[in-house]
């Protein structure tokens, strides 16, 4: 898997998403996945989807916090997807890996 590169080319940085946050930071990954850092009012979110199988979204109230858990869910998405792109695994198994990735940044 190839690294973490701007959504859109970096486009959507700066306008308004479709809930009415301000992006902040757009990235995908090999068109598998995308994390979103939103600002709206009184919170501040980061948006996961992992193309075909989930869309996750954690609010948080401090800039600080969101910021480290973008950073610090991007390593695990790519665990996710390396599990879920491996011809050998069953479904099963990815759903159990999605499911430790919701607990661990529920």
């Amino acid at each position: 898997m190839s690294k973490w590169k701007f959504f859109d080319q970096g486009r959507t940085i700066g306008t308004t998403s479709a809930e009415g946050g301000l992006i902040l930071s757009d990235e995908e990954l090999d068109g598998n996945a995308r994390i979103t850092l939103k600002r709206g009012k009184g919170y501040i979110s980061v948006s996961l989807i992992i193309y075909g199988w989930i869309d996750h979204t954690r609010f948080f109230t401090t800039d600080s916090d969101a910021q480290r858990e973008y950073r610090a869910m991007k390593p695990f998405v790519v665990g996710v997807l390396n599990l879920i792109n491996r011809d050998e695994v069953r479904d099963l198994k990815n759903w159990e890996a999605i499911s430790d990735f919701v607990r661990r940044f529920p």
